[in-house]
Order: structure tokens, then C-alpha cells, then sequence
């Protein structure tokens, strides 16, 4: 990732493109509430009619969704609207990327790790169109400092243990991410920093997942592993429930320590980065340092 061009930072009038890769939309107005926000940075936000398009699930058919990545040469960011599914649909044939940002997550894993192994710098990990409005008046002034260029604070987990170590940060779904294994959408994972979230898998259904990274190598060469938020993925144990019965499960953290304890790799766990309120914008392929003592995310440069 050292061939990366540093993506010039937002200036107030510069356009924004609404995204929806995804899954339809809701007219709940989240998505005006998000919109907002970011004209209230001072961008100008291009005229969209993203929540009266829809084919079955999806926000567009394939065609339609591929041109929001697409825009007029006046768009400085790419801002998606949602997850959900369907972006990984419109990489079967080639995106025309172009310089400038990319935000969101969830589903738009698919997106940001594709567009960083075509060698596009400016994928942000952080919150979406309809999410925004939601987030901490933190969460929406770090990534409001990420995009204008301004530096951000430290992010800070549960440290688990391991050397220090220094890389590219790549931040995922673990479910989409997985999805993309032995594709050409993978960045390279070479001395990086590795995070990962996800939301609404059992327990044993990471161990399954964990277990293809493992067997086919893709944990082998990264730095660093980092664990944010897994929303609704944990085994709750049901009333009544005898001692016996508890000793058939494992628990997420079982889950997460047991897959990866051996990579002999600083790891930390519980970052405020996934599908929770407080999701800390990230901007992929930045050098980033990931202390497993402490339990601290820092970054030294953009890129």
C-alpha cells in the first residue's frame, strides 16, 4: 500500500454523491438527517431520490446502484446510504474509481476493500447516510476531522496482550469480508493492522468464519488484530438453564480469544468501531499502530 496517493482533504463546497449499493431505503427520514449534517460542514450535497428507487430488496437494480459509484467529476466524497446487501453484486464487473472519499460500513466492506486493492486511497470505515445523525457529537466530529484533514484521537479497547506493531489499517464486516476470500477485491493484508466487526452471528458461526481465515491463510501475515463491536452476537444463556447445559457453548469473547491466541500478534478487543452507537470512523489504508498491552488504535499517517 506504499503506492497509495494521499487523498486531498474535504474544503467546505465541495460536492458529496448519496450512495445506495445496498439494500433499499426506508423514508424515515434518516437519510435527510444525515444529509444535513453534512451540509452543515459546509459540502454541497447532490440532488438524490434514493429512497423511491428499489428493486426487490435491493436499492436499484445492478445497473442503477454501479452508477452512484460512478459520479459527476465534482464529487469530492462518495457517501453510501446503507448496508444491508447487495454491494458486493456490482464488483462483477469493473468499477471506474476515481480519486476523492468513500465512507460507510457494513456491507459497504465490500466497496471499501475492493476500491483499496484497485489502489485508491480515502476509504473511511464509518458511519453511514442513515446512521449519522444518530452518532455521539464525538463519533460525527472525528470523522468531520478525518475528511477535512484535521488529526483524530487515539482509539482505545481491551488490550489482550502482544508486541506492538505497526502497518496499514484495514478495517471489515467480518461476514462480508469473509464473503470476499480468494477474490481479487482483497488488499493485500501484508503487515497490516486487521480490524474487524460484525453484527447478528452467533457465536458459532465466527468461530466458522475465523476458521476460513485460518485455513486459508489470510491471518498469516497481518500485524495486528483488532476487535470492535459484534452487535447481537452473543449466545445468551436462556432461564432455567442448568450448569451442564452452560458448558455446551462458548461465548463470543471464547470465541474471538480461542481463534486467534496463537497468531503470537498484538490483539485487542472491544473498539468503538461497528454497528453500536459510537462507531469511530477509520480510514483505511493509513499506517496505523495497534498496542495489545494498552489497548490502544493510534494512527501516524493518512494516506
Amino acid at each position: 500500500m506504499a503506492n497509495l496517493q494521499p487523498v486531498r482533504p474535504l474544503r467546505p463546497g465541495d460536492g458529496v454523491s448519496c450512495v445506495a449499493a445496498s439494500s433499499s431505503l426506508s423514508s424515515d427520514g434518516r437519510l435527510s438527517q444525515g444529509i444535513q449534517l453534512l451540509e452543515g460542514w459546509g459540502l454541497t450535497v447532490h440532488p438524490q431520490a434514493l429512497s423511491e428507487r428499489y428493486w426487490g430488496y435491493l436499492a436499484g437494480n445492478d445497473q442503477e446502484r454501479r452508477a452512484d459509484l460512478e459520479p459527476a467529476s465534482d464529487t469530492a466524497l462518495l457517501a453510501c446510504a446503507r448496508g444491508g446487501w447487495g454491494a458486493a453484486r456490482l464488483l462483477e464487473n469493473k468499477i471506474a474509481w476515481q480519486p476523492g472519499w468513500l465512507l460507510g460500513f457494513s456491507d459497504v466492506t465490500a466497496l471499501l476493500w475492493a476500491r483499496l486493492a484497485a489502489g485508491f486511497a480515502g476509504g473511511v470505515h464509518g458511519p453511514l447516510l442513515t446512521t449519522l445523525a444518530a452518532e455521539p457529537k464525538w463519533s460525527q466530529e472525528r470523522l468531520r476531522k478525518l475528511l477535512f484533514g484535521e488529526s483524530i484521537p487515539d482509539l482505545h479497547g481491551r488490550g489482550i496482550g502482544g508486541p506492538k506493531a505497526s502497518g496499514p489499517l484495514i478495517v471489515a464486516n467480518l461476514t462480508v469480508a469473509t464473503h470476499l476470500l480468494g477474490t481479487t477485491h482483497i488488499p493485500s493484508l501484508r503487515n497490516a493492522i486487521l480490524v474487524f466487526e460484525d453484527v447478528g452471528e452467533a457465536p458459532y458461526r465466527i468461530d466458522r468464519m475465523l476458521t476460513q481465515w485460518r485455513l486459508c491463510g489470510a491471518l498469516d501475515e497481518i500485524a495486528g488484530l483488532g476487535f470492535g463491536n459484534f452487535e447481537g452476537c452473543d449466545d445468551e444463556p436462556s432461564d432455567g438453564e442448568d450448569h451442564h447445559a452452560s458448558m455446551r457453548r462458548f461465548s463470543l469473547n471464547q470465541v474471538l480469544d480461542e481463534r486467534t491466541a496463537d497468531l503470537s500478534i498484538p490483539r485487542v478487543f472491544d473498539l468503538p468501531v461497528g454497528h453500536r452507537c459510537g462507531n469511530a470512523a477509520l480510514p483505511l489504508g493509513a499506517t496505523a499502530q495497534l498496542d495489545g498491552e494498552a489497548g490502544r488504535l493510534s494512527l501516524s499517517s493518512l494516506n
